[in-house]
């Protein structure tokens, strides 16, 4: 097994495991690290274990791993970790229109993503990058988009589709943060906000307003920002009326993203119930970083059940047939 590999679904793994006493950033780190090393460092296996982030546990991982084994903390992490059998609404979505590769800030390869997205039976995947102002994310240039572009029709078959796509971020004047012939080719655009998230409650609202009402926007990602638990700590809400964003994403036939991440329950209970009678539509995603990081839709759709989303106005339940006419619409 290959060390990353291991390391990657790790982390994945603990994203799900609130009770593990190890923190999922030190496998994240820790591949990071690895990434960058070529197969003879990666095998010099004394001085791996000098490397920064690589502790007792994660050297371990590495060196059962390059051994050809299976680690013994990955096997029983599968074992405590592993997602039950879909069921519910679960079963119901077809794929995942939020996932990152290492292109920007996510952790491995495109082709490793995809293999994942194929094992848990998706039918299509959305490969959307973070846009060039999110910096620290390593956010793609026009050129880099169109570069990666390029390489992704290779990754579908008549079983499972690649979509392009962009997390373009939101700017502070609402709008957005790519070039419109870009956006406008894309075959998924989500839309969300990562700076500014303390704004002032009015600006706040025409911001992602604008965001919703864009017709080049599919999807409005993590509308809140805001972080429950993790490794980053938490962060509270941002302050915006929520009955005008949702009611702008109503109106447009925006989506309103359901994330998956445990450390995010974004949007609150509260506000999904609001865009329930409002009339909104759904969109219940990973935003994966890591390949084991797409089964965190159980996550996702667990909460839209319990609060009740109706299936049909989730898009993710769409065959991508659906999906397409849908998009050709906006």
């Amino acid at each position: 097994m290959d060390p990353i590999e291991a390391l990657t679904e790790i982390a994945g793994l603990l994203e799900r495991d609130r009770a593990s006493r190890y923190k999922s950033k030190a496998f994240r780190v820790a591949a990071q690290t690895l990434t960058g090393l070529t197969p003879s460092e990666r095998e010099d296996v004394p001085r791996l274990r000098s490397r920064k982030g690589i502790g007792d546990s994660t050297f371990a991982v590495i060196t059962e791993a390059l051994s050809g084994r299976v680690p013994t903390y990955l096997a029983e992490l599968r074992e405590r970790v592993a997602p039950p059998e879909p069921s519910g609404l679960r079963i119901q979505l077809r794929g995942d229109l939020h996932a990152h590769s290492e292109w920007s800030d996510g952790l491995t390869s495109i082709d490793l993503m995809v293999d994942a997205a194929r094992t848990l039976g998706h039918e299509y995947l959305a490969l959307t990058d973070h846009s060039p102002r999110l910096r620290v994310a390593h956010g793609l240039s026009p050129e880099r988009l169109r570069e990666q572009l390029e390489l992704l029709p290779a990754f579908s078959d008549d079983t499972f589709t690649l979509l392009s796509g962009i997390e373009v971020d939101i700017l502070d004047d609402g709008s957005l943060d790519q070039e419109d012939e870009l956006l406008r080719a894309l075959d998924v655009v989500v839309a969300s906000a990562h700076s500014a998230l303390r704004m002032e409650r009015a600006p706040m609202t025409r911001r992602l307003v604008a965001a919703a009402s864009d017709p080049r926007v599919d999807v409005l990602g993590h509308v809140t920002g805001r972080l429950v638990s993790g490794a980053r700590g938490t962060r509270p809400p941002s302050v915006f009326d929520s009955r005008a964003v949702f009611e702008a994403c109503a109106e447009h036939g925006t989506a309103v993203e359901i994330n998956s991440r445990p450390e995010r329950e974004d949007p609150p209970d509260d506000l999904l119930a609001l865009a329930i009678e409002i009339g909104c539509l759904f969109s219940i995603d990973s935003d994966a970083h890591a390949p084991g990081q797409l089964s965190l839709l159980d996550h996702g759709a667990a909460r839209a059940e319990r609060v009740g989303v109706p299936a049909d106005r989730i898009i993710t339940t769409w065959p991508l047939t659906r999906l397409r006419e849908w998009k050709a619409t906006r």
